[in-house]
């Protein structure tokens, strides 16, 4: 499974961006999607998941201003991002896993940076 994010830029505090992440390859069926994050001189961390079924989980930082959506059919998550604030300046990656013979396979895009002025 590969995915491929898309939708980073630079914008001005306040503002918004729309990531998407769509997953290709021999795909059995995504269990979860979701994005990360990664800041200069800091670990990565969550951002927000979804379920195949639609349940969400957002870090604190992040609830109230982001949603984060999928497409299952289109094997795409979405992540929109508003009122953005200088301190969600990022790396951003989106994350899959699935469950294949019993084993949890995690799968990771390559980032799209996210950089909010102020």
């Amino acid at each position: 499974v590969q995915l491929q994010a898309s939708g980073g830029g630079l914008v001005q505090a306040g503002g918004s961006l729309r990531l998407s992440c769509v997953a290709s390859g021999i795909i059995f069926g995504l269990n979860r999607m979701g994005w990360y994050r990664q800041a200069p001189g800091r670990q990565r961390e969550l951002v927000a998941t979804i379920t195949r079924g639609g349940s969400t989980n957002y870090a604190d930082p992040v609830k109230g201003r982001f949603t984060i959506s999928r497409d299952s059919a289109k094997n795409t998550v979405y992540l929109q991002m508003n009122s953005l604030k200088p301190e969600d300046t990022a790396v951003y990656s989106c994350y899959a896993d699935d469950f294949v013979n019993g084993f949890l396979n995690a799968y990771w895009g390559q980032g799209t940076l996210v950089t909010v002025s102020s």
